[in-house]
């Protein structure tokens, strides 16, 4: 399999990449990343230098680029602006990458051709749901700009696959946590914070509820999709732990220990109150579940950013990008492998 991943500087695309080196060991990766400010070629260290990973700088919206990548058997597309405070605060840049940086991709592979197109997507397009489960078929009621941009770049993946026959597949994944997440997403705010005994901020009552998700867990399914999912799929995947944010920073709180207390801060606009999904469908198509306990994946957590302090520290002062410049400088400065 020759792969093409986008976004794999990321969160979850380093993870899917670090996945895919360690199982799929026969597998070619083209990783194509901008490295924007959640990029962090740190989450890349244990397969640097590996014969079968090569890493490229660019935008995923730059067709001439992403064109040199191929040929290529399949594309699976991490790359996102993800944050949803941050889309409240300038949506455009949402639009460019979510929307029309996957719309350049879709362009490519359908020039180019391949077997496979995997949409990365997440719950929060479906909108907020009072109680009960969506499912796949749940109409997508998008409430920020972020989750706007998702739903947009979901639509445009199907009509790709019914216009023109590209084999495309959705998967929508609930609320990730695990190592490497960059410190402005809820656990690891929390954990961070905590660590350093500084207070533990949440929005409104903090009751609202999340289903949580182990972030290997949530690679095996894109995975699962990838190699047995069914062209023009959309695909749920759940970690079938749903919890108050309020749970989650007590739990926080209990692990870590000190003097770091809860503290309610005044709400963010359009917060979806409740997600949950039901993801049957990838049980019996994919054969996939989720196998990593919340409390488990939780403690693995906490221990991982505690025993990874000069990571999260670099990123949160800004002084892990001084990392790429001393690291990788050259040859991300002419976008060349690294």
């Amino acid at each position: 399999m020759r792969l093409l991943i986008t976004g794999g500087a990321g969160f979850i695309g380093s993870a899917f990449v670090r996945l895919v080196l360690s199982e799929r060991p026969d597998w070619q990766v083209a990783n194509l990343d901008l490295l924007t400010y959640a990029g962090n070629l740190e989450n890349l260290e244990t397969v640097e230098g590996h014969p079968h990973h090569r890493f490229v700088r660019g935008d995923i919206a730059n067709r001439a680029l992403v064109e040199s990548l191929f040929p290529v058997d399949a594309v699976v597309n991490f790359a996102a602006e993800s944050h949803v405070d941050r889309s409240i605060q300038d949506p455009e840049r949402f639009l460019a990458t979510n929307v029309l940086g996957t719309h350049a991709l879709l362009d490519a592979a359908r020039q180019k051709g391949l077997s496979r197109f995997v949409q990365v997507s997440t719950d929060e397009v479906y909108g907020s749901i009072e109680k009960g489960l969506f499912t796949e078929d749940s109409p997508l009621a998008p409430r920020s700009p972020y989750s706007a941009s998702k739903a947009a770049a979901d639509h445009l993946c199907l009509a790709y696959h019914h216009t023109y026959g590209l084999p495309v597949l959705i998967t929508r994944s609930s609320n990730n946590y695990g190592p490497y997440q960059f410190p402005e997403k809820l656990i690891p705010l929390l954990v961070t914070n905590a660590l350093e005994g500084k207070d533990l901020p949440l929005y409104g009552d903090g009751e609202n509820v999340r289903d949580w998700l182990f972030v290997e867990d949530n690679c095996r399914g894109v995975l699962a999709a990838l190699e047995r999912g069914r062209p023009g799929g959309v695909y749920n995947l759940g970690g079938g732990a749903q919890r108050t944010n309020r749970e989650v920073a007590e739990a926080v709180r209990r692990l870590v220990g000190g003097p770091s207390r809860v503290v309610l801060i005044p709400d963010r606009p359009g917060h979806d109150r409740r997600y949950a999904l039901d993801c049957r469908h990838a049980r019996r198509e994919l054969g996939w579940r989720p196998t990593t306990d919340f409390e488990a994946g939780l403690a693995a957590t906490v221990a991982w950013y505690r025993e990874h302090r000069a990571w999260w520290e670099r990123v949160k002062s800004g002084e892990y990008r001084r990392y790429y410049e001393a690291h990788y400088g050259p040859a991300l400065a002419a976008g060349s492998p690294a």
